[in-house]
């Protein structure tokens, strides 16, 4: 009996050990779950910008745009300086944080990755950027400038022939999820369906819920596979075009036109921005990164009317809309030559002219001797030529560069796509300037001549009339004279002479109004004889006597 009242039960001792480790176990995966939970918290959503276009200092600008307020705000909180914009060198790189509106919670980070040229050379830094992670969480931003508008379609061209060359080089996974995220793009804003703000799209009628609107003709043709962005910057520059190259709203309103009828088959959205005027800009880019404020909703209101605060969101615009801004324009044909557009090769190589002396250089270098190979002068390629129905060409013919319309008059007739002066020698130039000068003196001394000539003529005609006529007063004056006779009339007692007396009355008339001489020495003075008084008196006193005897 006492053996078995020793006994100890293992049992119970054993199940106690194990119970003890498994219950470690929990508590350290209750606190692994719950540090992760808490990281996992503090961890910001990264969103992703591929900005592509524009030079060095318009993606500074857009940049300072889209990040004015978050960094003013990061500044004053944490006294931090700016993050530093390195976009000088192919692809360039900066970041910032997008605050709610108390200015206290960060809602993202943002990273923009920069590109100033489509060149295929860069089509390797582009693709590591593309994983299966960052496709949803990516936005692409084309940059244009409206001091060139001319060049947009090229431009656009450019770079969605370069994207979707990297597109392409995707593996499976990538392609399935930009395939994902363009699907969800589509019917963002259709039915009931959130708008790109955040903001529920309303249905019409309860019925309509669950039901989306169709795609219209011409939208999501060419889905990029992630969400695109043209920012068209420096809009106070129509004012410019307007005042010194004399557009008027009809270019205006063709160039909105074009870029609505092609970002439409993209699923792209427009937005024209001012550098010195308050934009959309960032609620359109944060909007479609996904980025919404908790506290304060931004709606996007879209904005035809203004042409200089175009805003056009995604899935809002269609072929209808286009229409109305203008009259008399083409959606469909835009809308397939831009399929055409997409289709050529790329990157493009220049043509070779056709040229009969090709088949000479040819035979004469298989007979040449040695490993030097025929360089072709540059005069011999030219720009290949557009498909037929191109959106660019006809974006080009409706938009024409003014600097250039003359370059094209004056070489319409040469292949080289370069600008050609055959320039002369300095003295041939001057002699053929000298004898241009000398015709247009020519020209300018004959009319001075001429009516030289006519007023001598006129001159001479008129001293001949003058001359005819005093001939003819003298011969009238002296037939009247013999016809009437000499006049006399008797003044006080004496026969006066009438003609005597106007002759007399003429001298004295015309020895008063003579000029007095200038210098007298030089002139002889007659001295006037003194008059015999004696002779005078003797007669005067004769005649008395011989009236007092009578």
């Amino acid at each position: 009996m006492a053996a078995n009242t020793n006994r100890y039960s293992t049992y119970t001792t054993a199940s106690t050990g194990s119970d003890s480790r498994n219950g470690e176990k929990e508590k350290k995966e209750l606190w692994s779950s719950m540090l992760d939970s808490v990281a996992s918290a503090k961890r910001l959503p990264e969103k992703n910008i591929l900005l592509l276009g524009g030079s060095v200092d318009s993606q500074r600008e857009f940049f300072e745009s889209l990040s004015r307020n978050e960094l003013r705000r990061n500044t004053d909180r944490q006294g931090s300086r700016k993050p530093p914009i390195a976009n000088s060198f192919a692809l360039g790189y900066t970041y910032y944080d997008v605050l709610d509106a108390d200015q206290e919670d960060t809602l993202a980070r943002i990273s923009l990755y920069t590109l100033t040229d489509p060149s295929p050379a860069f089509a390797s830094l582009i693709q590591p950027l593309i994983t299966p992670q960052s496709i949803p969480n990516t936005l692409i931003v084309i940059l244009l400038d409206w001091s060139q508008p001319w060049k947009w379609m090229r431009q656009l061209r450019e770079w969605i022939l370069l994207l979707r060359t990297v597109f392409q080089k995707l593996n499976r996974e990538c392609s399935a999820t930009m395939e994902e995220v363009m699907t969800v793009w589509r019917e963002r804003g259709r039915g009931g369906g959130l708008n790109l703000d955040g903001t529920s799209a309303v249905p019409t009628t309860s019925a309509d819920a669950d039901v989306s609107l169709p795609v219209g003709p011409g939208e999501w043709e060419d889905a990029l596979g992630m969400p695109l962005c043209v920012v068209c910057q420096n809009a106070e520059k129509m004012d410019h075009l307007e005042k010194t190259q004399g557009w008027k709203e009809e270019e205006f309103d063709v160039v909105l036109q074009f870029l609505r009828t092609i970002l439409l088959r993209h699923g792209a959205s427009l937005i024209y921005t001012t550098p010195s005027l308050p934009s959309q800009l960032p609620t359109l880019v944060h909007s479609s990164l996904g980025i919404h404020s908790l506290l304060k909703k931004q709606p996007l209101k879209h904005n035809v009317i203004d042409r200089d605060k175009i805003l056009v969101p995604p899935n809002w615009d269609s072929w209808g809309k286009i229409r109305v801004l203008r009259e008399g324009f083409d959606v469909e044909a835009v809308s397939s030559g831009w399929t055409a557009d997409l289709s050529i090769p790329w990157p493009r190589q220049p043509q070779r002219v056709a040229n009969g002396d090709d088949e000479q250089q040819g035979e004469t270098n298989d007979t040449e001797t040695g490993d030097e190979e025929h360089e072709l002068d540059e005069d011999e390629y030219e720009e290949p030529t557009e498909p037929d129905g191109s959106s660019v060409a006809l974006y080009e013919a409706s938009v024409q560069d003014p600097t250039m319309d003359a370059l094209h008059i004056a070489g319409s007739s040469s292949h080289s796509t370069k600008l050609e002066v055959q320039t002369t020698e300095t003295q041939q130039f001057l002699e053929k300037q000298l004898k241009l000068l000398d015709v247009y003196k020519q020209k300018n001394e004959e009319p001075t001549g001429h009516l030289a000539r006519i007023k001598s003529a006129r001159k001479t005609t008129s001293d001949s009339l003058t001359a005819e006529d005093d001939h003819l007063k003298q011969q009238a004056e002296a037939k009247v004279l013999e016809h009437i006779g000499p006049v006399q009339f008797n003044m006080g007692g004496i026969q006066v002479d009438a003609d005597d007396m106007l002759q007399r009355l003429k001298e004295r008339q015309a020895f008063g109004t003579s000029p007095e001489p200038l210098s007298p020495e030089d002139e002889t003075v007659e001295e006037t004889p003194q008059m015999d008084t004696e002779n005078l008196q003797a007669f005067f006193t004769g005649l008395m006597n011989r009236s007092r005897q009578s």
